[in-house]
């Protein structure tokens, strides 16, 4: 029995003595290091990187004693110098840690409830005034300040990609279950036929299946949605209801003749004699619409002015919040005249429409790279002018152009005072059909 609980217990007796060894080395670590964990650190990885870098293995043993040497002449004033240094270096970066810390983990909630704030003190601010419930200056800056063209190029470029062949009715179609594209009326109603996605928005229709009113004084150029419609008697008309824009900042100065009276909507006519008015109407191009657009009426265009705006949203909901909205955005407007007087046809462009195209205007480029520069608005009194010397007519129902994406389509015409729309805000409309006759 001896012989077996004598060993037994010597080796209790060193394990015990070994935690107790272990434990008086961690309370000695732990008064010389303090409250300061990163100098162990700082100190294991400055050795180990010297030990690496700069000594040899065969020569370890040979500079160990100098070293120590060299640390032992430095007595207790350099070791205090060396302590105070690093505990000062810590603090410094232990407060910039917990500064930068801090911003970076609230300054996104401080942004978020400063825009809530602001948001509902303009919203009662309206309903104070019984005003439409529109965007605030601030509002505005923060919406443009958005990198939405890079985005729309980039949509623009995915929209180019081909698509394998065996993909393409299951992205076509959950398309068009999405948005409610009619393929029966297309040229080609096989998916397989579109290699890319810009090639399935931009798709021909078929002959026939857009006939032209013959009764009408001017048709629908495009398939859409109408946001507003009526006479321009003044130098701010409705883009939707109650919510107007700047007819010389959306079409640009009158340079095409020189008569000038101070009213800009007088200007524009051709006729002086009180027996024409202005008139407008907007079409808004959905996803899911035929994205050609064509000619409402026989006209000749004569200019063509390219603003290179914003390219802001054009859908509905946000040409009622954001005021002057058509002015900010970049547009290709062709002026000219038509039997009844002045004629104009602007194509506006909008979020994720990766480019204008008009058949005959090659030289025209829309959706351009501007640069890296967020949170700057262009001047909306900036555009290049073309004059058309061709001599160029279009006819009624001619098909100009096409979109890459859903957008807008404003027309703003002289015509006689019997002029009367026959159609409804908000009624969906398609090309060849009556926008309006005269009495």
């Amino acid at each position: 029995m001896v012989s077996y609980f004598v060993p037994r217990g010597r080796f209790l007796i060193k394990a015990g003595s070994l935690r107790q060894a272990a434990h008086l080395k961690q309370v000695q670590q732990q008064q010389e290091q303090g409250k300061w964990p990163m100098l162990r650190h700082f100190r294991q990885t400055f050795s180990t990187k010297l030990a690496k870098d700069k000594i040899p293995n065969d020569s370890k043993q040979a500079n160990i004693k100098p070293i120590v040497r060299c640390n032992s002449t430095l007595g207790k004033a350099g070791h205090k110098t060396e302590k105070k240094f690093n505990k000062q270096d810590l603090v410094n970066r232990s407060v910039w840690t917990k500064w930068t810390g801090f911003l970076l983990r609230w300054t996104p909630v401080g942004i978020c409830l400063f825009g809530a704030i602001e948001w509902q003190l303009h919203k009662q601010k309206l309903e104070k005034e019984n005003l439409p419930r529109t965007a605030s200056s601030f509002q505005s800056k923060v919406y443009c300040s958005l990198p939405l063209r890079i985005i729309s190029r980039c949509w623009g470029w995915l929209a180019a990609c081909y698509v394998p062949v065996y993909l393409r009715p299951y992205i076509y179609g959950w398309y068009s279950n999405m948005f409610g594209v009619n393929l029966d009326e297309a040229l080609y109603p096989d998916y397989k036929y579109y290699n890319s996605l810009a090639e399935f928005f931009t798709r021909p229709l078929r002959d026939g299946v857009r006939p032209i009113d013959p009764n009408a004084a001017i048709i629908s150029p495009a398939d859409g949605r109408v946001l507003h419609f009526g006479t321009a008697q003044n130098k701010l008309i409705e883009e939707v209801k109650g919510i107007k824009y700047s007819v010389s900042s959306f079409l640009g100065p009158v340079t095409w003749h020189k008569r000038l009276t101070g009213e800009y909507t007088e200007e524009l006519k051709e006729n002086n004699d009180g027996t024409t008015e202005l008139f407008q109407c907007v079409i808004y191009l959905a996803p899911g619409d035929y994205h050609r657009f064509h000619s409402p009426a026989d006209w000749q265009p004569k200019l063509r002015r390219h603003f290179v705006g914003e390219l802001l949203s054009v859908n509905p909901r946000v040409v009622t919040w954001l005021p002057d909205l058509f002015c900010l955005n970049e547009r290709a407007v062709y002026l000219g005249n038509w039997k009844h007087g002045f004629f104009s046809y602007a194509a506006v462009g909008a979020t994720n429409v990766g480019s204008v195209q008009i058949y005959m205007d090659e030289n025209l480029k829309t959706n351009r790279w501007m640069g890296l520069k967020f949170g700057e608005h262009r001047d909306r009194h900036i555009y290049d002018e073309i004059e058309l010397t061709d001599n160029k007519k279009f006819g009624r129902g001619e098909l100009l152009g096409q979109f890459n994406m859903g957008s807008t389509i404003v027309l703003l015409f002289e015509a006689p005072k019997n002029f009367k729309f026959n159609i409804n805000i908000g009624q969906k409309v398609q090309v060849g059909e009556s926008l309006g006759i005269l009495e």
